[in-house]
């Protein structure tokens, strides 16, 4: 029995076993999603007295929500631009030894 839905192996496996990609991906959704449900928060409040979209939306952990697209393919990486920001990390290392 798996304690997260989606299960971790399934959104592993979308991030190439990777459990920082997988984290960093999900980590930089959530905030994206935070970050916008605080602006609808404030347009409203702007608006009107009560405040519906964050109620609606806040029963839902941001980070399931970014796991649930990961999952569903919806969010996902770009395999060159990783490849590629590795090896940029790794000189950069490097030439600090």
């Amino acid at each position: 029995m798996s304690i997260t839905s989606p299960e971790i192996d399934t959104l592993l496996s979308k991030t190439e076993q990777n459990p920082f990609l997988l984290c960093s991906i999900a980590s930089k959704r959530a905030c994206d999603i935070n970050n916008m449900l605080r602006g609808q928060h404030l347009r409203v409040m702007e608006a009107q007295d009560f405040d519906d979209i964050t109620t609606m939306a806040s029963g839902e952990d941001t980070v399931s929500i970014a796991m649930q697209e990961i999952n569903d393919d919806i969010l996902g990486f770009v395999q060159e631009d990783f490849d590629e920001a590795i090896r940029g990390a790794n000189t950069r290392v490097q030439q600090n030894l």
